[in-house]
């Protein structure tokens, strides 16, 4: 495992998690290099951030890889990015305060160096800092934009939703029964996660992938089947999903972290026909593609936060030298809810 200590007189100096090699399959600690950090001086209209939580995602294993995507691959060499929320130390940008709490995607460092227009200032004072990377973030404007535009989720509609324990699935749960849905449904990795999604969360059911399969599950807990398919896993969940659609069912696929880390191409779903039989709907979808519902997802997460319409289930990493843990847990799916990792 890589040597994660801070070397003899570093003690100060702010540290950063770069992106040592590519990996091949899983990633490894070895993939990953601990080194200080060169914060340069700041120049007019930008801000030094002390990061004080982080958030490690399933999208960031794509990024580690050099093939084309949707971001930019992580630069071998060079420190990687994700969300975070840290604290303005230093301000050249007016609008922004010393003190003051900021959203940013300069996360994998203790230390940020950024342009205001790349921040957001958020009121740690009204909800946790680590809220702002989970439902009241991007984590749950995937989630409603996914529900809403995607799937265009109607009162009454039957909800299966994959990895739901993880942070979007819990709250596109929460969400859709909130939103109108009749049923909502999820799958879990363990017993335990399924006993949270519904004590916790309030999903109507739930039953864990290990224990079965996945389309007998569906057959037994949507009996009249699904109309909408929240995907986050792909595999077995989708091709289970889509023999389970109704006639005009709609799927929304956010994520299939179950190919993440084949080396190999996964199989497709066997039984894509039934599209058309059901008049059936997949579409693909990036948040950053739906920005323009932000400012009325988070008035509405607001107001469901504070009369627990909505929660957010953390798993957190205590420690900056912890984040690569905390990133390849999240990809063996050991968290609940958001995984963050906490300076």
């Amino acid at each position: 495992m890589t040597d994660t200590t801070p070397t003899p007189g570093s003690t100060t100096a702010p540290r950063e998690w770069r992106l040592a090699s590519r990996p091949t399959g899983w990633p490894t600690p070895e993939n990953f290099e601990l080194a200080e950090s060169d914060v340069p001086e700041l120049a007019d209209g930008q801000l030094r951030v002390r990061n004080v939580v982080l958030s490690v995602d399933p999208y960031m294993r794509g990024r580690m890889s050099a093939a084309k995507s949707y971001a930019a691959p992580y630069a071998v060499g060079e420190a990687m990015n994700g969300g975070a929320v840290g604290v303005v130390e230093e301000s050249r940008a007016d609008g922004f305060s010393v003190g003051d709490h900021v959203l940013h995607g300069l996360g994998w460092r203790e230390v940020a160096v950024l342009d205001a227009k790349d921040a957001r200032v958020v009121d740690a004072s009204a909800a946790p800092a680590s809220a702002y990377l989970g439902v009241l973030g991007m984590t749950g404007l995937t989630a409603y934009a996914g529900l809403k535009r995607v799937a265009a989720l109607k009162e009454g509609d039957v909800v299966f939703v994959s990895g739901a324990a993880g942070a979007v699935g819990g709250a596109v749960g929460q969400i859709a029964k909130a939103m109108g849905a009749s049923r909502v449904i999820g799958s879990a990795g363990s017993p335990e996660k399924v006993r949270h999604l519904t004590e916790d969360l309030g999903f109507d059911a739930a039953f864990s992938y290990r224990d079965g399969k996945v389309s007998d599950h569906l057959r037994e807990l949507a009996p009249e089947g699904v109309d909408v398919y929240f995907d986050n896993v792909g595999g077995e969940h989708l091709e289970a999903a889509i023999g389970s659609l109704n006639l005009g069912g709609r799927i929304a696929v956010c994520g299939m972290i179950s190919a993440y880390n084949d080396t190999e191409p996964a199989p497709g779903p066997r039984n894509l026909v039934r599209l058309i039989q059901t008049r059936g709907r997949i579409e693909g979808f990036l948040v950053g593609d739906h920005y323009d519902l932000a400012g009325e997802y988070f008035s509405t997460a607001a107001g469901w936060l504070a009369d627990g319409t909505l929660s957010q289930r953390e798993t957190s990493v205590d420690g900056f030298e912890h984040a690569v843990d905390a990133f390849l847990g999240v990809l063996r799916g050991d968290n609940t809810g958001k995984m963050v990792v906490t300076l």
